[in-house]
């Protein structure tokens, strides 16, 4: 079971909100914006994607990586490497 199955009506809700923010940024591009303000929402949800991913890093290194380094110290070596390689993906992007 996934470490965020506890939060997971949470994490859908805010993905819904950015995906609203995001229909709205299409929306204002469509509409000639002023490429400011159009920048400044892209920006806030960019910070909300990261936000949520924060959140799951979180989840994952609170519930997956410490149960796998419970049941076995190879398996949470591997899942450490894994959850040390998504960080690096997250910070790189």
């Amino acid at each position: 079971m996934p470490g965020y199955s506890d939060t997971k009506d949470d994490h859908l809700k805010r993905l819904r909100r950015i995906e609203g923010q995001v229909r709205g940024i299409a929306r204002m591009v469509d509409e000639d914006t002023y490429c400011i303000d159009v920048l400044t929402q892209i920006a806030a949800v960019t910070k909300a994607l990261q936000a949520v991913s924060i959140s799951l890093v979180e989840e994952h290194l609170g519930h997956c990586v410490v149960d796998a380094a419970r049941r076995d110290p190879d398996e949470g070596a591997a899942k450490v490497a894994e959850a040390s390689a998504a960080i690096a993906r997250l910070v790189r992007s």
